[in-house]
């Protein structure tokens, strides 16, 4: 880690340093990525896995079926609502690093680090490493019909999924999208055809959950506390949803792609969930869903009989474009931190010829294999939930601080202060509950967040470091620039272009 975003080595770094002037002034990260790109890449990082896993825990904390749809109708107009915030924060600040370039910037440096460095520990690694073991459990599924898949099975082959997408997005940025595109087509046709043999189920007569009578019939008393926790699973299915604030600075015009890509995918993300969930519950019992680990391919083998083979490649191709977009997004987060000087200054770097941040893909890889260890995805999305939302809350409240500091700044789209008011309003129902419903998990939640505070104080505030460390660290560094070919990307080219863009519009 560095004091500022530029290395502070010794006389010899400078050196090697000044050779590298040339090939900076051509390399940096390009817009290339357009409105369908924009698009895949909201819808991709949101229908990973979440729609396919969390229907069980949202069911078993809901405790009815009709509450179940309801907190699914409920979380996605939470998630337009807090899309529709980061619209505003996204053009107003328009840099790559999403919600910890707005907090960095509005709260300052330490707040800024705590985001970034529970998202290196938890948020990040945890996604990809429970979108990348559903992807192992749907493959595998199939091969062991009466019981599940060896733990061992399913952690290698999410690594090998894992290891074959750090390098096809460390190959090239438009094969990333490519296959984000692919993938997202593809997982809209398998909810597709869940949600139409759903409506032939109810044309059969086959709805007796949806019944009101029968829908709200509960296994168990309602209790607010396990209501949030339904909320918190149904919110990593939705998770992703401001995923494309993180690349805003290769978006091709992102004062219009941007807030388009958002109101574009954000209300078809709601209607395929909460249909896919009413397409469950007409082929299956609420008990056959809780038992099960694999919904999605227990609905083919109920409806679609021989070709319920179908379902579980289906699923498998989504999960799969899960975990490639959230590498690629998870990925510019921490180059972000890097540039800003809150990560090392390698991981700032991207290829001289590629364009694309190797390093912090290598980084990002690494830290999901090492959270493999273990394969319990129903309490990492608990962590995940929680924090993320913790995090939503202080980024949407700097979006009121920002209008208050400076109501006079550029803002190509402007919303109501109403609609961060009622964001805040649900985000502080959720953590209470949360807190008072699974206080171990939220607390250490917190607790590794709370550890950055020396993390930063040491590595980040403390600038008169040995020279003997400086020196060291320029050494690794450069080691690894000639291993990986990659230098540090022009900033001023980035930041002229985004100052054209605001003159322009």
């Amino acid at each position: 880690m560095t004091t500022s975003p530029r290395l502070r080595g010794d006389t010899d770094t400078a050196d090697r340093q000044k050779g590298e002037n040339d090939a900076r002034q051509s390399v940096a990260l390009k817009k290339q990525i357009g409105l369908v790109s924009a698009c895949g890449i909201i819808i991709g990082n949101i229908i990973g896995s979440g729609i396919f896993v969390s229907p069980k825990g949202v069911l078993e904390n809901a405790s009815s079926v009709g509450l179940s749809l309801i907190v699914w109708a409920a979380t996605g107009i939470i998630t337009a609502i807090g899309a529709l915030c980061y619209a505003e924060l996204g053009v107003t600040i328009p840099k790559s690093g999403g919600d910890y370039s707005y907090v960095k910037d509005v709260f300052g440096g330490v707040a800024g680090f705590l985001r970034l460095w529970i998202a290196v520990l938890v948020i990040y690694p945890t996604n990809q490493a429970v979108i990348a073991l559903t992807f192992s459990n749907y493959i595998l599924q199939p091969l062991f019909p009466s019981c599940f898949p060896p733990d061992s099975s399913l952690r290698l082959l999410a690594a090998v999924c894992l290891l074959l997408l750090t390098w096809v997005n460390c190959s090239s940025v438009n094969w990333a999208t490519r296959v984000q595109d692919v993938c997202t087509a593809g997982k809209l046709l398998a909810l597709g055809l869940i949600i139409v043999m759903g409506l032939v189920q109810i044309c059969k007569g086959q709805y007796y959950w949806l019944e009101p009578q029968n829908a709200f019939d509960t296994r168990e008393d309602y209790d607010v506390g396990r209501i949030a926790l339904a909320f918190l699973q149904g919110s990593f299915a939705y998770g992703g949803w401001n995923f494309l604030n993180y690349v805003t600075e290769e978006l091709i015009d992102p004062y219009r792609n941007l807030p388009l890509a958002i109101f574009i995918s954000i209300p078809l993300v709601t209607f395929v969930y909460v249909f896919a969930n009413v397409a469950y519950v007409t082929a299956m019992s609420p008990q056959e869903l809780l038992d099960s680990n694999a919904v999605a391919v227990l609905f083919g083998q109920k409806i679609l009989g021989v070709m319920s083979w179908i379902m579980p490649i289906a699923v498998a191709l989504s999960t799969f474009g899960g975990v490639n977009g959230s590498l690629f997004t998870s990925s510019r987060l921490f180059f972000a931190g890097a540039r800003e000087g809150h990560l090392p200054h390698l991981l700032a770097m991207i290829h001289v010829e590629r364009c694309t941040p190797i390093p912090a893909l290598f980084f990002t890889c690494l830290s999901t294999l090492l959270m493999l260890c273990t394969s319990d995805v129903y309490t990492l999305i608990n962590y995940v939930g929680f924090i993320n939302y913790f995090f939503y809350g202080v980024t949407i409240a700097g979006q009121i601080v920002l209008r208050i500091k400076q109501p006079d700044l550029n803002r190509p789209i402007k919303v109501s202060l109403i609609w961060p008011v009622i964001y805040l309003l649900f985000w502080v129902y959720l953590l209470v509950f949360s807190l008072y419903s699974e206080p171990v998990v939220c607390g250490v939640a917190l607790a590794i967040m709370l550890t950055g505070i020396p993390v930063y104080l040491l590595c980040v505030y403390w600038e008169s470091k040995p020279k003997s460390f400086s020196t060291a660290i320029a050494a690794v560094t450069y080691l690894f620039q000639k291993v990986c070919m990659v230098v540090y990307p022009a900033e001023e080219e980035i930041t002229e272009a985004l100052d054209d863009e605001v003159v322009e519009n």
